[in-house]
């Protein structure tokens, strides 16, 4: 089984940005379309924000669009979020998973967005 390991997280002021990163082991990430999921609270539903295919083609939320950029370096296993422009609303745990969540989920990465 894959194994995600989440990291970037912290406080930001609103209108800062912040950079998360997600490692994946084994050796089939290179095939698979990659997401990343946002859960704003326990409970509530954990929403994609942002994946990206195996041929680097990305697509956004709308509530992140033109602010977030997702990346993939297959080479190092890893999927990317830079996040810019971040509102109070984009505080959340952020975790990584294939596109249709096929994966265990890791441990996630908090994002606080406060002044």
């Amino acid at each position: 089984q894959v194994r995600l390991v989440e990291s970037g997280g912290g406080l930001v002021q609103p209108g800062g940005s912040l950079r998360l990163s997600c490692v994946a082991s084994g050796s089939i990430f290179r095939y698979i379309n990659m997401g990343w999921y946002r859960q704003a609270a326990p409970g509530k539903e954990r929403e994609l924000v942002a994946s990206i295919s195996n041929i680097g083609r990305p697509n956004y939320a709308d509530s992140v669009k033109d602010r977030f950029t997702i990346s993939r370096d297959d080479a190092k296993n890893t999927v990317s979020l830079q996040m810019n422009s971040l509102k109070p609303e984009d505080a959340a745990v952020y975790y990584c998973n294939t596109a249709t969540r096929t994966w265990n989920w890791g441990q996630g990465t908090q994002v606080t967005v406060s002044s």
